[in-house]
C-alpha cells in the first residue's frame, strides 16, 4: 500500500478550481465596473483610452487572491489544538469588530453598513465573525458534552452565543450573513446532540424574529412583498436585481453567449461581479457549464462532512461541520438569490465573487478544514484511497480527547 497524501486532495483541488473560475469570470464580467471605477469622469470611455483600465477588477482581485493564499498558508501551519485555545479570544475579537461596525461602519452606497475602513482598506468583519462563531461553538460544545441536551445549560447559552452575533448582524442590515450564521450555528448544535424539541423551539424563535424584521423594516418588507409577487415592470432596486438576474440566467440558455459576451453585466444587472456573479456567469457560460459550479460545492459538502465523520475528537468534528456548512450554505443561499428562489440578500459566492474579506475568510476556513483532514482516518484523506478498498478497523483512539 502506497503512502497517502496528508490532506484531502479532492477538497483542495475543488477549491482551487473555484478560485481559478472566479478569477476568469471576474476578468470577463468585471470590465464594465472596471471602466466605471477607473474613469468615472470620462465620457464614452473605451478600453483603448489611456485613462481607462478595463482590467482594474482583475488586478485588484489578483492581489486579494494572493493575500488570501498567504492567509491560507499561515492558517494551514497552525495546529488545530492552537485554534481550540484561541477560540474564545477570536470570538471576543469578532464581537468587538461587529460592535465597531454598528457604531462606525460604512455602507458604500448599499443598505447594509458592514464595512470598516482601516488604513485606507475596507474590511467586512461579518465574514470573519462567521468563522469566529464556528470556532467558539465547537470549543464550547466540546467542553460541555454532558449539558448539551439541557435547556438551561445547553439551549439557553447556545441562544445567547449565536443570538449575539445574529443581533449585531441584523443591526448592520446584513440579513444575508445573519441567515448564514443561523444555519451554521444550528448545524453545529445539532451535531453536538441537541434535542429535537429544543431545535423546534429555536426554529419558532427564528420565525418570530423574521416576522418582526419583515414587518418593521421597510426595505425588507418591500423585498419580501416583491419576492412573493414579481412584476416585470418593477424598476425599484429591491425587485430589479432579482428580475435582471433571472433574465441573465435565462438568456444564457444551455451553452451561453460566450466569455465577455454577456449583456446584463453592462447595463442591467447590478453587482454583476459581486453578489450576482453566478447569474452573470450563467449568461456567458450557459446551463451545462454553470452546473459544474453547483457540483463543485456538492463535492465540498461531501468531503467536508466526511472529514467531520472521521475527525479524531469532538472539537475537530464540530469545527469541520461548521466550516463545511458555512461555505456550502452561503454558496447555495447566494445561488438561490441569483435564481430568485429567495429574496435578495447581499452575500457573496465563496471563492468566486469579487470581495477580499469573503475570499480571505473562506480560505482560512478551508485551511483549517484541510488541517483537520490530516488527522482523520485513511479513507477520509485523499483521492489515493481508491487504490485500496480493503475494509479497515475503526480508530480505537477516536474521540479520546474532548
Amino acid at each position: 500500500m502506497g503512502k497517502t497524501l496528508k490532506f484531502d486532495t479532492t477538497l483542495a483541488l475543488t477549491v482551487l478550481f473555484l478560485l481559478i473560475f472566479g478569477l476568469v469570470m471576474i476578468t470577463s464580467i468585471g470590465v464594465p465596473k472596471s471602466i466605471a471605477l477607473s474613469a468615472p469622469g470620462v465620457q464614452f470611455p473605451n478600453c483603448g483610452d489611456p485613462e481607462v483600465d478595463c482590467y482594474l477588477l482583475f488586478k485588484k482581485h489578483t492581489i486579494r487572491l494572493f493575500v488570501g493564499l498567504f492567509a491560507f498558508f499561515l492558517a494551514s501551519k497552525i495546529p488545530v489544538r492552537i485554534w481550540k485555545k484561541l477560540a474564545p479570544a477570536i470570538f471576543v475579537l469578532g464581537i468587538v469588530l461587529l460592535v465597531a461596525v454598528v457604531v462606525m461602519g460604512q455602507s458604500f452606497g448599499t443598505i447594509a453598513s458592514r464595512w470598516l475602513v482601516i488604513f485606507n482598506t475596507s474590511i467586512q468583519p461579518s465574514e470573519f465573525a462567521k468563522l469566529a462563531l464556528i470556532l467558539y461553538l465547537a470549543y464550547w460544545f466540546s467542553k460541555r458534552q454532558s449539558s448539551v441536551e439541557s435547556f438551561r445549560d445547553g439551549f439557553l447559552p447556545f441562544c445567547v452565543i449565536s443570538g449575539l452575533v445574529v443581533l449585531l448582524l441584523v443591526l448592520q442590515n446584513d440579513y444575508g450573513s445573519a441567515m448564514v450564521s443561523v444555519i451554521v450555528s444550528t448545524a453545529v448544535y445539532f451535531a453536538a446532540g441537541a434535542r429535537l424539541k429544543h431545535l423546534g423551539l429555536g426554529f419558532l424563535i427564528a420565525c418570530i424574529g423574521i416576522i418582526i424584521v419583515v414587518s418593521s423594516v421597510p426595505h425588507v418588507r418591500e423585498r419580501f412583498q416583491v419576492f412573493m409577487n414579481v412584476d416585470a415592470d418593477c424598476v425599484q432596486d429591491h425587485c430589479w436585481q432579482s428580475l435582471q438576474a433571472n433574465v441573465a440566467v435565462g438568456s444564457g440558455g444551455f451553452w451561453g453567449r460566450g466569455l465577455t459576451q454577456g449583456v446584463q453585466k453592462s447595463y442591467w444587472l447590478p453587482q454583476a461581479s459581486d453578489d450576482f456573479i453566478f447569474a452573470a456567469s450563467a449568461e456567458e457560460l450557459g446551463f451545462f457549464r454553470i452546473v459544474l459550479i453547483v457540483l463543485a460545492y456538492f463535492v465540498i459538502s461531501l468531503r467536508g462532512y466526511r472529514i467531520a465523520s472521521r475527525a479524531p475528537n469532538k472539537f475537530e468534528m464540530y469545527l469541520a461541520i461548521g466550516i463545511t456548512t458555512w461555505i456550502v450554505g452561503q454558496a447555495f443561499v447566494n445561488i438561490a438569490v441569483n435564481t430568485a428562489l429567495i429574496p435578495v440578500t447581499g452575500i457573496t459566492l465563496p471563492f468566486i465573487s469579487y470581495g477580499g474579506s469573503s475570499l480571505v475568510a473562506s480560505l482560512i476556513g478551508i485551511a483549517i478544514l484541510l488541517k483537520i483532514s490530516e488527522n482523520t482516518t485513511y479513507y477520509a484523506n485523499s483521492i489515493d484511497r481508491w487504490g485500496d478498498r480493503r475494509t479497515r478497523r475503526p480508530q480505537l483512539r477516536r474521540y479520546r480527547r474532548a
